[in-house]
């Protein structure tokens, strides 16, 4: 197990309180398959979105969200996301004698402000199930936390932005959330679709979870809201994955677990997020990413605007 911090450590009130919402889990310890060759010796979560990796995207949403404690299921070979978020003193050095201070801060400020990551390892490829419960020793008994995949890179509003929305209506509702959205009727076979008994949440708000049906056809769909990677779950889950038998592909399902929860009577809501999603795990999407944030960041929107005018002038480009 290995740990980095950025600076200031939790309070005393954070680490005696068990019910404090300060913990997320993100899964790198996939191989990335879907984005091959460029994961063959890059972890798919270092591949760059603009100037920065996804995962990096990730880790600033979880801690904007008010988590502290960043747990990473890593695997071997993806040491270069833990080099990431550490400190490297040689290109500190270069970058301070040279007066590039910005770079200086961005390079040293990865990690942001006030939280802590830590890294545990997933031997075998087992499922996201298997790999939340590689996460357990460092969650205490009933002590909620997240789950969020470092694939899923969602753009919204950083001051409301959907997981913040997300973790309000946990403690207002005190309760588990799931977020999901809105996609194409003809594309629910695709996703885990959520059942919410027929009272789908409105953009930006929860309701009650009554089901989890994973990839189902179109006529046996119960709505067309998918799950996209960020959830916050009660802490007896835990106990739950121990058991879970393996499912679809022969891994440990975390949505198998989830739906026995709910089964067991306890109360899940399903959370609505606003803001655009980008699935960096595979080539469109990652792509999708780059061209999106691309046109909002200074250094690269006026160059985006012109290059992409110029492939709408000259049609020959979109019509190859």
């Amino acid at each position: 197990m290995k740990r980095y911090d950025s600076g200031r450590k939790s309070s005393h009130e954070e680490r005696r309180n068990p019910k404090m919402l300060n913990k997320v889990i993100i899964p790198v310890a996939g191989l990335g398959t879907r984005v091959l060759p460029a994961s063959k010796a890059i972890p798919k979560e270092m591949l760059p979105v603009v100037d920065k990796p996804v995962i990096q995207y990730v880790v600033e949403e979880a801690v904007a969200a008010g988590f502290t404690q960043i747990i990473l299921v890593t695997r071997s070979g993806k040491a270069s996301i833990e080099d990431h978020f550490d400190r490297n003193a040689e290109l500190d050095e270069v970058l301070a004698t040279k007066g590039k201070d910005e770079l200086l801060h961005a390079v040293r400020n990865t990690l942001p402000a006030g939280a802590q990551l830590i890294s545990v390892r997933q031997d075998q490829a087992l499922g996201l199930g298997h790999a939340v419960l590689c996460a357990a020793e460092l969650i205490r008994d009933e002590e909620d936390f997240a789950v969020m995949l470092p694939d899923m890179l969602i753009d919204s509003d950083s001051q409301f932005s959907d997981l913040k929305q997300m973790v309000a209506h946990y403690h207002e509702h005190q309760c588990g959330q799931i977020m999901v959205e809105s996609v194409p009727e003809d594309q629910v076979e695709r996703y885990g679709i959520v059942d919410c008994g027929g009272m789908p949440p409105a953009v930006g708000t929860s309701s009650k979870l009554h089901n989890l049906v994973e990839k189902p056809g179109r006529s046996e769909a119960p709505s067309n809201l998918a799950i996209v990677g960020r959830y916050i779950l009660p802490g007896k889950i835990m106990q739950l994955l121990r058991t879970t038998q393996a499912g679809a592909g022969g891994e440990i399902q975390l949505t198998d677990a989830i739906k026995s929860l709910v089964a067991s009577g306890d109360l899940l809501h399903a959370f609505t997020m606003s803001g655009e999603l980008y699935d960096c795990g595979n080539k469109s999407g990652l792509l999708q990413a780059n061209l999106a944030l691309g046109l909002k960041h200074s250094e690269t929107s006026a160059d985006m605007k012109q290059f992409i005018e110029t492939i709408l002038n000259n049609g020959t480009l979109l019509s190859k």
